[in-house]
């Protein structure tokens, strides 16, 4: 909104000494004639307001909060040079002249108000404002800053093709015991289960011999009978 306004205001203070004949506000010299140019007018109506224009439109486009400060800086300078101008302009040289001599005094405080001291008054509080807006950071400024945070994170995970960590949430109590009772409950039934009988064969040592009652073999096994049974004799032929 502020941009807006110094852009019609900055236009206006710019556009004034040549389109003011046309509603009978001017200065002089050739206050009834429009589209007249002077040193003065260029230096102490239209310069300002071209840079209170310039300042507005860096106001109203630029994304940049440097960009949009110095924007609002040259509003200023362009708002607080509309009002200095006139009273200096003897000290600087300048013929700037007078409003309409023939006008009443009404008209003619009327024509200094609309082309400097007014304008410029209004252009100067308009980027003061603006310029104050920019120099606080606001909870929108950081809403706008997380939501740009966000979306960078989400352009990295789309091109690393690394899913977006879940939020980390803190268990409950109630989870905790929960869980504590459960790693518990599993652990017995487990335990149980995984205990399994455990044989160890004592070796013999290196040149020791065992004697065969010493020997360990499996229960009903008799070392000294043979292993195999005994077949029968072959059948006898009749003669």
């Amino acid at each position: 909104m502020s941009g807006f306004l110094l852009l019609v205001l900055g236009a206006w203070a710019a556009l004034a000494p040549m389109i003011g004949p046309y509603i009978d506000v001017a200065y002089t010299p050739a206050p009834d004639d429009a589209w007249h140019w002077t040193g003065a007018r260029g230096w102490l109506e239209v310069l300002p307001g071209g840079v209170a224009f310039l300042g507005g439109l860096l106001l109203l486009v630029s994304a940049s909060r440097l960009m949009t400060m110095l924007g609002g800086w040259l509003a200023a300078v362009g708002g607080g040079w509309l009002i200095v101008g006139p009273p200096l302009a003897d000290a600087l040289n300048i013929s700037l002249g007078v409003p309409e001599p023939a006008a009443g005094t009404n008209h003619r405080a009327f024509d200094a108000v609309v082309l400097f001291y007014g304008i410029g008054a209004v252009i100067l509080f308009i980027a003061a404002t603006g310029i104050g807006r920019l120099s606080v950071v606001s909870m929108r400024d950081v809403q706008a800053a997380e939501r740009r945070a966000a979306a960078e994170d989400a352009d990295v995970a789309a091109m690393t093709n690394y899913p977006a960590a879940p939020p980390t949430r803190e268990q409950t109590e109630e989870e905790r015991v929960a869980s504590g009772r459960h790693r518990g409950r599993g652990k017995d039934a487990s335990g149980a289960d995984d205990e399994q009988p455990t044989t160890t064969m004592e070796s013999p040592i290196w040149g020791e011999q065992r004697s065969t009652d010493e020997a360990q073999y499996p229960p009903g096994y008799q070392p000294n009978q043979p292993t195999y049974a005994p077949t029968a004799p072959p059948p006898r032929e009749e003669s």
